[in-house]
């Protein structure tokens, strides 16, 4: 039976690079880093990671998409914008949520995700 989500992960073409976008651009504080080919980000219910070691998957296959809870969708969508993040698609709303969508630099598409209250 499964009872949770272990971890969701995305291969990148570079660490280093893909650290600065997640860390710097996304504001994610790095958790277990293994010889800087597998780092994760923890969350409550989960962990995201970036890798190199995926020999199977390479980034921006169009494969799974992550999305992330944040607090105010519209600051932080303008903060990426002005910091040149590419944006795959401008804030939408759902009756449930609000949302838009960014690419990583290896075109990994991210969901920025709100829940509407």
């Amino acid at each position: 039976m499964i009872t949770d989500i272990a971890f969701f992960v995305y291969p990148v073409a570079e660490v280093a690079r893909a650290r600065r976008f997640y860390e710097n651009q996304l504001g994610l504080k790095p958790g277990s880093n293994w010889e800087n080919k597998w780092v994760e980000y923890e969350f409550p219910g989960g962990t995201f990671a970036i890798t190199t070691m995926d020999e199977a998957n390479r980034p921006a296959l169009r494969g799974g998409v992550l999305a992330f809870e944040v607090k105010d969708l519209d600051a932080f969508v303008a903060r990426l914008k002005a910091a040149s993040v590419r944006l795959v698609s401008e804030v939408a709303e759902t009756p449930v949520c609000r949302f838009a969508q960014i690419a990583d630099p290896d075109g990994n598409e991210l969901i920025l995700h709100q829940r509407i209250s």
